[in-house]
């Protein structure tokens, strides 16, 4: 029996204009069942409008949304078989938390006993199973945000469209609604589309994060694959803290930065071509000066509670920040050394395609 490999969501060359405004440019990205993918970028850059495309609340100026491989740009947003749950939650205060769940099932007309039985399951997947008598005003944030879940749950979606649903939590119970929408997520099997700023948050919960800028999707990829090659140095910057050092590609396996030669991981590129090199500061390790790759002047520090944050200068100028479990004397020098593994080259302006086809070509090598 053959195997049903087609995306549940499909997005092709889809643009958003509003007048003069062009809010998305150009955007294609495919959702397979039963993952978690997350739209990660800075407020403004378009990740709700795709949301509203797919959920049919917003039209397409060019291009086209299909679900299950047939195009539904002019399908209404109440027969697309997705749900969503808003930033704000959306509940109607004047009803309990099962007339809330119960809200979409009565507008299909569904029998009282099925909608009974479609509610105490939806509330008890989201841990609720006794608030169905409660008021929406008796809740809590975090039960708030489990309600929102449950009433979108309870319609039976393909698809999950959250938009940033944990903003208004505080930061205990944003983690641990993180936990909860991920298990959620895992035990339920259907395909959630979640769209947060957060990017420690994207790590956390994503099979597959979609970086944004100003209305384009930059790159696309696991969580590894985002944080250890990011594409450019909006990526490397915006996914976690990055040193990020001007350089040369002398051939392939071998960068120089700082006025030396080091060895590396990455190729395809063309000799003595300028190029920007990443590293993180978890994977610098504090040594003496003699025996480090690089030598540096500390600066500051700051005990982040699990890590000491130093920040240290070159001879050259350049700024270094390190995470060390070890603390460093402020003004001495140290010495940092790091495997060829955790040095990141990017090209100055490669595109998402040539970068994808540059890491498949030395991989299968």
């Amino acid at each position: 029996m053959a195997i049903n490999t087609q995306p549940i969501v499909r997005l092709k060359n889809v643009c958003k204009s509003y007048g003069d405004t062009q809010i998305l440019k150009n955007i294609n990205l495919e959702l397979e069942a039963g993952k978690f993918y997350t739209l990660l970028g800075p407020s403004g850059c378009g990740k709700t409008t795709i949301l509203r495309t797919i959920a049919g609340f917003t039209d397409v100026t060019t291009g086209d949304v299909e679900f299950d491989g047939q195009v539904v740009n002019d399908l209404p947003a109440n027969q697309r078989q997705v749900n969503t749950v808003f930033q704000d939650y959306a509940l109607f205060p004047h009803l309990n938390v099962a007339e809330n769940v119960a809200f979409g099932l009565k507008l299909n007309k569904l029998s009282k006993t099925e909608i009974d039985k479609r509610v105490s399951e939806a509330l008890a997947m989201v841990q609720l199973a006794d608030f169905g008598d409660r008021e929406i005003s008796e809740l809590s944030g975090g039960q708030q945000q489990r309600v929102a879940i449950a009433r979108a749950l309870v319609m039976r979606p393909k698809v999950l469209l959250l938009d940033e649903p944990l903003s208004a939590l505080d930061a205990k119970l944003r983690k641990d609604m993180q936990y909860e929408l991920r298990e959620l997520q895992q035990s339920l099997g259907i395909t959630f589309l979640f769209v947060t700023h957060d990017q420690e948050e994207a790590l956390a919960m994503s099979d597959e994060i979609f970086v944004m800028r100003a209305g384009e999707i930059l790159q696309g990829g696991s969580p590894v694959d985002i944080y250890d090659e990011p594409i450019n140095h909006f990526v490397a910057n915006f996914i976690g803290e990055s040193n990020i050092i001007p350089g040369k590609m002398l051939q392939d396996f071998q960068v120089e930065f700082v006025g030396k030669s080091f060895e590396c991981a990455d190729a395809g590129i063309p000799p003595n071509e300028a190029v920007e090199v990443v590293l993180r500061p978890e994977d610098l390790d504090i040594v003496a000066a003699a025996q480090g790759k690089l030598v540096v002047t500390v600066d500051s520090q700051l005990f982040r509670g699990n890590y000491f944050e130093i920040v240290a200068y070159d001879t050259d100028g350049n700024e270094w920040l390190v995470h060390s479990t070890n603390p460093a004397d402020e003004g001495e020098p140290i010495g940092l050394t790091f495997d060829p593994q955790d040095i990141h080259v990017m090209r100055l302006n490669e595109t998402e395609a040539a970068f994808d086809a540059r890491l498949e070509k030395y991989e299968d090598d």
